[in-house]
């Protein structure tokens, strides 16, 4: 083998390598769920709160800035600015900002009861797993700091 053929065959096996790997580090259902430790929140008990009791709560938004990071950042963005993979969580509750207060409070608990059952749930579309659920990971304290992190990311204020 010719110095030529080596060096060639080397920065092909090279570029497979890092594809390949790039590749697996942008999987959108890779995935893997991780526990969240919410000490210092209060405890919402066993049964599922309609609305999130953490918005504003500085403790909530630290926790749920890391939890975000640890369990959806892949998908949903740093930050959560969307790449284009999944939905740009800023913009949960855009729809919401510009009602007045009554209503503007419906919406709110109707985004609330979306994100939670998507969270718990999770999202398949034609057997294909969009999201994980995370019900039995997280806990209801993990999951509703994660989303008062989003509402401090809210892209439009109310």
């Amino acid at each position: 083998m010719t110095h030529h053929t080596a060096s060639w065959l080397r920065r092909s096996a090279l570029a497979v390598l890092l594809a390949s790997s790039s590749l697996a580090a942008m999987a959108h259902g890779d995935v893997v769920p991780q526990a969240v430790d919410t000490a210092g929140l209060s405890e919402l008990g066993k049964e599922w709160l309609a609305t999130n009791p953490y918005v504003g709560n500085k403790k909530a938004i630290e926790i749920g800035t890391s939890a975000f990071g640890q369990n959806c950042a892949r998908c949903h963005g740093i930050d959560a600015i969307s790449g284009g993979i999944a939905p740009d969580l800023r913009k949960l509750d855009n729809e919401c900002a510009t009602l007045n207060q009554r209503k503007r409070e419906a919406c709110v608990a109707d985004v609330d009861n979306y994100y939670l059952t998507t969270v718990r749930n999770g999202r398949t579309r034609n057997g294909a797993v969009y999201m994980p659920p995370f019900e039995g990971i997280l806990n209801q304290e993990a999951m509703w700091a994660i989303k008062a992190y989003l509402v401090s990311r809210r892209e439009k204020a109310f």
